[in-house]
């Protein structure tokens, strides 16, 4: 692609966590422009998560870095990501229901302000950090849900507009995304995935133990501060 006429722009949910970063990356690796978004909704740990994504913008020397507030998520409730009055549970990697971190039908939301975003910028694709751990407990993750909201897009934007939604991830592991992110030289230091705490990370809540593991199972040290590290963590 010679013609800058010619190149592809993508938006991406930018979260600040490490799925969302390298996914960011791997669109990047793809040849598109980014436009990025980044949604506050009233989670516990918004303001780390915020300055990872505004320096992962940076990095990525994105052409926009939009930031939305989406408080009414906030409002609904029914989290612990969200509602003080819900504890985060400390991780369970064999528990099989639905976790009490589910924002409910969250995706939705963040991806109709994402496809919002790209139709008025005309943008190719819609990128999206979602993988197979995530939909083993999120509903909000499946293959299908991004099928069938792909589908809603074409049905639901102009006739000439042409956005696909893209799940790079959707079948992997989030130890994939880390072998994927260290072949990108994804910068993990300004990445955050604690649902509890915005410095150090727990180290004990889902999100920290499932990221701790893939750092382990690809024989790195995660780079962010934990206040501990327990045995999912350590190198065998």
């Amino acid at each position: 692609m010679t013609d800058s006429d010619d190149r592809q722009t993508a938006v991406v949910l930018l979260s600040g966590g490490m799925d969302s970063a390298t996914t960011a990356y791997e669109a990047k690796a793809r040849g598109y422009d980014l436009y990025c978004l980044h949604t506050s909704y009233g989670q516990k740990t918004e303001t780390k998560e915020y300055d990872c994504a505004t320096q992962l913008a940076e990095e990525l020397d994105a052409e926009e870095f939009l930031h939305i507030e989406t408080d009414h998520l906030s409002d609904i409730g029914a989290s612990s990501l969200t509602d003080d009055e819900i504890d985060v549970e400390d991780a369970d990697m064999d528990a099989e229901e639905i976790p009490t971190s589910y924002v409910p039908f969250r995706n939705a939301n963040l991806l109709s302000m994402a496809v919002s975003f790209a139709e008025a910028n005309d943008c190719d694709a819609v990128f999206v950090g979602a993988h197979s751990e995530d939909y083993a407990g999120y509903p909000d993750c499946r293959p299908e849900f991004f099928e069938a909201f792909e589908a809603m897009v074409d049905t639901g934007t102009k006739p000439e507009t042409n956005i696909d939604i893209e799940v790079p991830f959707v079948t992997d592991s989030k130890t994939d995304i880390a072998q994927r992110g260290r072949e990108l030289d994804v910068p993990f230091e300004h990445t955050w995935s604690c649902y509890r705490a915005e410095e150090p990370a727990c180290g004990t809540c889902d999100s920290c133990a499932y990221r701790l593991q893939a750092f382990r199972n690809v024989g790195m040290r995660d780079p962010i501060p934990y206040a501990e590290r327990p045995e999912y963590a350590e190198s065998e």
